[in-house]
């Protein structure tokens, strides 16, 4: 899934500008959360001081400790966001990328992260913006009993603020925009959508919520 996903154009290069303008990780500990298979882990380490990748699930994480092997910078950890294994007040940035979804009874991974860091680290969880873009249409569609309101009212309340930016999925070939929304979506929510829409591209919307600790 991810491997053909990050494939896409622009999202990553706006995502990261935007929490450079926030704050830059140039020798930063910086925490992965929900790593999967470390596709950003090198991207960080390239420029933090160390990195710390986290990810609940066995075969992804070997998976990143394969891409990982030769960066020396990078550590990687089984674990959760709700017990997350590194210490306290260690991080500088921590980054969690589709973690966060759908708010209330993320309750335990935010106090998680109020624990791990440290004063003037900031906090960035990156979530689908369901209210804009064709993706978060089909989203809407598949999910309809998500509130995104409610969950923006429930990181505000958490102390989160939250960035807009507009991304875009451009796929080499339709084959592979096909095999991310089957894997997105049920099988008959999938149908739907990829008999709708035509081509390899797809806008999409990001909600970047952050945090200054």
């Amino acid at each position: 899934m991810y491997e053909i996903e990050n494939r896409a154009v622009d999202p990553d290069r706006v995502i990261e500008q935007t929490m450079r303008e926030v704050r830059p990780w140039s020798g930063a500990d910086l925490l992965d959360i929900g790593c999967g298979t470390g596709f950003h882990l090198p991207r960080f380490a390239a420029e933090a001081g160390r990195v710390v990748g986290v990810e609940p699930h066995g075969d992804l994480l070997e998976a990143a400790r394969r891409r990982c092997a030769r960066t020396a910078n990078v550590t990687l950890l089984r674990g959760t966001a709700q017990q997350l294994p590194v210490p306290t007040a260690g991080v500088d940035v921590a980054h969690a990328r589709w973690a966060y979804f759908f708010g209330p009874g993320c309750e335990p991974g935010l106090q998680e992260l109020d624990r791990v860091m440290r004063h003037a680290g900031v906090g960035f969880i990156v979530d689908n913006d369901t209210t804009r873009s064709t993706f978060g249409r089909w989203f809407s569609t598949a999910y309809p009993d998500y509130d995104a309101t409610g969950v923006d009212a429930f990181f505000s309340r958490h102390g989160w603020s939250a960035l807009r930016r507009e991304i875009r999925w451009e796929f080499d070939s339709r084959a592979d925009l096909e095999a991310v929304v089957r894997i997105e979506f049920a099988p008959q929510v999938a149908a739907r959508i990829l008999a709708e829409h035509e081509g390899c591209r797809v806008d999409y919307a990001v909600t970047i919520r952050v945090k200054h600790f």
